[in-house]
């Protein structure tokens, strides 16, 4: 359909039934691990014809460069010290801040399956401090924003997240943080957008 076309921004979607093997290898990766996460949390990663969406079809362009990236998105989801409403947070966060339309519909989905209210989840898409949040989501909030906004942490509020996440848990942060800066450019760069429904 003609709606269905335009999700892929400015690539075409791929047929799926016409991928060469190393496409073939990065779908049956996506599609044992991706697409039951997105459907879980409530997030469309596919067309009804199987044709992928949002970063998943861009990754079909690139699929061994896909596979490695991915890597380093398991690498940080297993390993990470950050509660999981901290961790959509900081995603929504950024891609609030780069206008990822896709990023924000697929991770607001997410945030509320990770239990952030909806008071929260509107604050951060008006760019503004979700004041009545737990101090670990305003903290992480803040740190987020001021770095992706102004390239730079002040002092204070670098102590403020280091008091709240240790050392080891502004590393995994930044890691994250690291990893939804390239989604969001990936995003944007193709104008990918997010779908109607």
């Amino acid at each position: 359909m003609k709606d269905d076309e335009a999700l892929g921004g400015r690539l075409p979607l791929i047929d799926v039934a016409q991928l060469d093997p190393n496409q073939r290898q990065l779908l049956d990766y996506l599609e044992a691990s991706k697409f039951p996460w997105a459907e879980k949390s409530g997030f469309r990663s596919r067309l009804s014809d199987g044709r992928l969406i949002g970063p998943f079809n861009v990754f079909l362009f690139s699929p061994q460069m896909a596979r490695a990236f991915n890597a380093w998105v398991d690498a940080e989801s297993a390993c990470t010290s950050l509660a999981e409403d901290v961790r959509q947070i900081v995603i929504l966060t950024i891609g609030v801040v780069w206008r990822a339309d896709y990023e924000i519909y697929a991770h607001l989905a997410v945030a509320r399956s990770a239990g952030v209210d909806e008071a929260t989840l509107s604050a951060i898409q008006e760019k503004k401090d979700p004041e009545a949040a737990p101090d670990a989501i305003r903290i992480a909030w803040q740190f987020t924003h001021q770095l992706v906004e102004t390239h730079g942490v002040e002092n204070n509020l670098y102590r403020q997240a280091t008091a709240m996440f240790g050392e080891h848990g502004l590393v995994d942060m930044l890691n994250l943080i690291g990893l939804y800066l390239s989604t969001s450019a990936l995003l944007n760069a193709f104008a990918v957008p997010a779908p109607q429904s």
